[in-house]
């Protein structure tokens, strides 16, 4: 078989959210940090993420990461990763992805019933402890970034919906956040499409009218991604939330035809940044569970570990903990005749 690339991937999910894990085949990432090597190869790079994340070898819901050699000492294992129009800082689901491949391959040496790792993603280090029986990892718990909130209770103008009152605030992503009540939008996973069309016209005025940087790394800026939550759904939640990821650019003149996915799992980073909300508005204290139901009703676990800053922004400290599950192995390969290198994407399901 004639190739010019093979790169090797477990494929993964973390409460049904798609994480593909590259093992093999990208080559050398330069950089002083992971988030440096982010920078190289979206920069050098981005053919790998657009090759691996578009079709034929990706569908519009699946995210990627790269295993790559951490550059700070204290850390095990470094990651990139990959989404379909960002790189982002950080993702509660692809970290629990990533563990769970690293783990359960062998690639990093399982300890049952506790296992405990440092990963080094673009972000910084992430803190994991990985609760493993019968050579299978049954939960991931992460110490996850500082999160905080920017905005609070701001009005912004949405063509189409008018007057929307949002929170903006920072889990490992800038988020958008708006209540769907104040919307008549039901979070249910079949009003999908409703979800997508109401959620890309948000975060396209709020990333015109409330603009946003990360205090310590300008680089990072946002809001980028749409958090749509609402109350519990059962006894055994405390919320609900649905998170929209864009999978092209937005135009406000046909703001139906906007495209993007909905996050399957409850998404981590934006769990921690619904956290982030509540805490600065006196509703989530320090020390209590914060567990938050997806469109599909999986759910991750959250909580505040303490309280810190971050620039002038009062901050806290978040966990939160989910399950991954490995479902497959696979060796992609290009051919060197192949016209869509670059993979493709068709505008019946993407932008």
């Amino acid at each position: 078989m004639r190739t010019a690339k093979t790169i090797t991937a477990v494929e993964a999910h973390a409460e049904g959210e798609p994480g593909r894990v590259i093992s093999g085949g990208v080559g050398h990432m330069p950089g002083q940090s992971v988030f440096e090597k982010m920078q190289w190869m979206q920069q050098n790079a981005d053919d790998i993420r657009k090759l691996m994340l578009r079709e034929p070898r990706g569908y519009p819901a699946l995210c990627c990461n790269i295993l790559v050699p951490p550059c700070d000492p204290r850390a095990d294992a470094g990651f990139i990763i990959m989404e379909q129009t960002e790189y982002p800082p950080m993702s509660g689901s692809n970290t629990i992805c990533v563990v769970t491949v690293l783990l359960e391959t062998g690639i990093l040496p399982m300890a049952e019933p506790v296992t405990t790792l440092t990963l080094e993603a673009p972000a910084g280090l992430i803190k994991v402890r990985a609760d493993c029986r019968d050579g299978k990892v049954t939960r991931v718990t992460f110490r996850n970034v500082p999160a905080f909130a920017m905005h609070l209770d701001k009005i912004i103008t949405v063509p189409g919906l008018g007057a929307v009152t949002v929170d903006v605030a920072w889990g490992g992503m800038f988020f958008v956040l708006a209540r769907a009540d104040q919307l008549g939008v039901s979070l249910d996973g079949s009003n999908g499409a409703e979800i997508v069309r109401v959620s890309e016209a948000i975060r396209h005025a709020a990333a015109t009218q409330l603009p946003v940087a990360h205090p310590l790394n300008p680089h990072i800026t946002g809001p980028t991604i749409t958090n749509l939550w609402g109350p519990a759904i059962t006894e055994e939640t405390d919320g609900r939330g649905a998170i929209t990821l864009s999978t092209g650019p937005f135009d406000p003149g046909r703001p139906q035809h906007a495209k993007g996915i909905l996050d399957r799992s409850p998404c981590g980073t934006g769990t921690c940044a619904k956290m982030a909300v509540l805490h600065a508005k006196g509703q989530l204290p320090v020390g209590q569970d914060y567990v938050n139901a997806g469109p599909m009703g999986t759910t991750f676990t959250g909580r505040i570990v303490e309280e810190t800053t971050v620039g002038s922004y009062a901050a806290i400290v978040p966990t939160l903990s989910g399950q991954g599950w490995v479902y497959g192995t696979s060796n992609w390969t290009l051919d060197p005749t192949d016209p869509f290198s670059d993979g493709y994407t068709i505008g019946d399901i993407w932008a």
